[in-house]
């Protein structure tokens, strides 16, 4: 015996929902399906573009794992000036992607804004290699998440709580409660700086 239940559950209620456009975007918006582990990446990307100081970081980039750059080393000792470019003092060529890119496949650039890391050498302007595939350790330089808010910090654990450090006296420690939303990007491994 088959019976039609009515649940009053499903469907579109009048005048329910939230209206086009009112959301922090000003504009409608459309579901879709991401993987989980990339929503806060997402929304933070989101909100700094419509609001650019929501976060301390922008720029992103992907790092090209196929772009080899092959650069010679040469032998001599730069004390100061620059070496001969003789060949016989050419010992090897060196790839920009090995040497400042561990893994290009788990690797991606961002650009720094703000100066709360100056003291460790990352000035703003500075662009980041961030690697998701370090282990976030206790001393390393993160870019994290916290409550939604992008930040460039050092990772520090004492007596089982752990801090975001800046490097700059003119900024606070930031504490992570239990209730924080803590998103940890990746690993700072190298900074990449044009000199003028």
């Amino acid at each position: 015996m088959n019976k039609s239940v009515k649940s009053g559950h499903g469907g579109k209620r009048a005048g329910a929902g939230r209206k086009a456009g009112s959301g922090p975007f000003g504009e409608a918006t459309k579901v879709m399906r991401v993987p989980a582990s990339k929503v806060t990446l997402i929304k933070s990307w989101l909100h700094s573009l419509y609001d650019p100081s929501a976060a301390s970081i922008s720029d992103w980039q992907l790092v090209d794992p196929s772009s080899k750059i092959a650069l010679p080393v040469f032998s001599h000792k730069v004390i100061a000036g620059f070496p001969s470019p003789a060949d016989d003092n050419l010992e090897e060529t060196i790839d920009l992607n090995e040497a400042f890119v561990p893994s290009v496949n788990t690797s991606f650039v961002v650009r720094v804004q703000g100066d709360s890391m100056l003291e460790a050498g990352i000035l703003p302007g500075d662009q980041l290699v961030i690697d998701r595939s370090i282990e976030p350790v206790s001393g390393k330089i993160v870019v994290a998440s916290v409550d939604g808010d992008l930040t460039l910090k050092r990772l520090i654990k004492q007596k089982d709580k752990l801090w975001l450090y800046p490097e700059n006296s003119q900024y606070q420690p930031i504490a992570v409660h239990e209730n924080t939303e803590l998103v940890i990007w990746g690993v700072v491994v190298s900074v990449l700086r044009k000199l003028d």
